[in-house]
């Protein structure tokens, strides 16, 4: 195992354009780090970078004590896995997964007891004769990892290892990852565009967007607490809804305006909830965005704490999920706002008003705009 530490690391390519942006981060021994992002935020060229497989325009990358930035891909002592199995097909799943250590020159002996141990823990000691062909997906993703595991690697490096499997396939293959870093305790970079994957998978989440860092914790704390709308819009499925709007204070209370009407003529008006009251007070009068998660609304106001807070919006789109209904509606100013609520009885039919009662203690202020900041209130 080894620290991996990343200091003000950028990455520009000829034509100008900057990929990564003064990234700063220590991994710990033995931690699951997960960079997620849309697609080109940076994330695959950070992964790169400490691999070896693309050049550090400026800062510095350290594996264990030493800086790797000269240092050859195969002489960092680290692992990757990616997207592609990349498994010679030639080869049996015994020599795909012995051939690093025989390049190596590791005695025959040591590459049988690494191969036969690995594959065991894996599940692959019956197909150790097998051609990929003969394989599934799964199957032979399970290799690609085996093939890096029995290297005994410093740091695992993976790049979106699941986008090829199937649905199912990919959250048992996600439980295997899960459990076997609990047993190796090997420090572990992952890359994916997935945030659900990467709530599952980390000990650490790092989102990523335009080469930048946006936020760095564990995966409850930025999902609870995103630093910016870029955060809380990417963490979490379905996304957060965003209302934008303005805040009015009425005595003691404060209260959102959303700017446009429902059906019967009524305002969306919103209630902050009394204790963020006063700390909302400072910011009267200016553009604000409320954000919503779809699990914040409810169709009995007992469920959400019993708050007066609610809107009546139009139903425009109905999902069954099984044991939940998401709900896609729309007021005249927001045409998109997503419910997730118990699919209990028959769910609110497509076409009509329904009155969701929206948990004010949970929802969250932002400043204008897509990266707009978080109002601590």
């Amino acid at each position: 195992m080894a620290l991996v530490a990343l200091k003000s690391v950028t990455k520009t390519y000829p034509n100008g354009f900057q990929a990564v942006k003064d990234f700063n981060l220590d991994i710990k021994d033995g931690e699951f780090v997960v960079f997620v992002g849309p697609s080109g935020c940076g994330k695959s060229t950070t992964l790169r970078m400490v691999a070896g497989l693309e050049d550090v325009t400026g800062g510095t990358i350290s594996i264990g004590d030493r800086v790797v930035n000269d240092v050859h891909p195969k002489d960092r002592d680290i692992a990757m896995v990616f997207q592609s199995y990349a498994l010679y097909p030639h080869m049996s799943v015994y020599k795909n997964m012995a051939f690093a250590l025989k390049l190596r020159k590791v005695p025959k002996d040591e590459i049988d007891r690494r191969v036969q141990g690995v594959a065991k823990t894996l599940g692959l000691s019956d197909m150790l004769d097998r051609k990929p062909r003969q394989l599934s997906g799964g199957q032979r993703q399970r290799v690609a990892l085996g093939r890096a595991i029995v290297r005994e690697p410093k740091a695992f490096l993976f790049d979106e290892p699941l986008s090829n499997l199937d649905a199912k396939l990919r959250v048992t293959t996600r439980a295997e990852l899960k459990a076997l870093h609990q047993r190796l305790k090997t420090t572990t970079i992952y890359v994916t565009h997935d945030q659900e994957e990467a709530m599952t998978l980390g000990d650490r989440i790092v989102v990523m967007s335009n080469g930048l860092i946006q936020q760095s914790g564990p995966p409850l704390e930025v999902y609870r607490n995103p630093k910016n709308r870029f955060v809380a819009a990417f963490v979490g499925t379905p996304p957060m809804n965003f209302l934008e709007g303005t805040l009015e204070k009425r005595g003691d209370s404060v209260v959102f305006i959303e700017g446009s009407n429902d059906s019967s003529g009524k305002p969306y008006e919103l209630a902050a909830h009394p204790a963020r009251a006063a700390a909302l007070a400072q910011h009267v009068g200016k553009p604000i965005v409320m954000g919503i998660r779809p699990q914040m609304f409810s169709l009995d106001p007992v469920e959400n704490g019993g708050g007066g807070a609610s809107m009546r919006v139009r139903v425009n789109v109905v999902e069954p999920l099984g044991d939940t209904v998401d709900v896609a509606c729309s007021t005249p100013k927001h045409p998109l706002l997503v419910a997730r609520l118990p699919a209990r009885g028959n769910p609110p039919p497509a076409g009509q008003d329904v009155t969701l009662h929206v948990a004010m203690e949970l929802v969250h202020y932002f400043e204008p705009g897509e990266f707009g900041a978080k109002l601590m209130v």
